[in-house]
């Protein structure tokens, strides 16, 4: 058995999910697109952390809450937890589809 972390150790969230566990405060949401990116659209109470400089270390702490990654299709996201695993962190969820499965359900975003 390799130990080596795979796409099977990423839980896929849906937004419906992701945006009540927000509302509801249960949820950190760290979106991990670049700042050309952001500039143009964000997700609401989201954490910016660009993949381009990603650090686990710099991850806030999350105050018993689910961290999720999130991107615009949901590539780096994966990237991103499977990086913080490799760390040693426990965050093992991503934001299915992205931003563009989020915005298909017509969920606010912030521009």
């Amino acid at each position: 058995m390799s130990a080596q972390l795979g796409r099977e150790n990423v839980h896929d969230l849906g937004p419906e999910e992701v945006a009540r566990g927000l509302a509801e405060g249960k949820v950190l949401l760290i979106d991990v697109r670049e700042p050309k990116e952001t500039a143009v659209e964000r997700y609401p109470e989201a954490f910016y952390l660009p993949m381009s400089e990603f650090d686990p270390a710099a991850i806030p702490d999350p105050a018993g809450r689910r961290v999720v990654f999130a991107c615009r299709s949901g590539n780096r996201s994966v990237t991103a937890s499977l990086m913080a695993q490799a760390a040693g962190l426990p965050y093992d969820a991503h934001l299915a589809g992205g931003l563009k499965a989020w915005k298909a359900l017509g969920l606010p975003t912030e521009t």
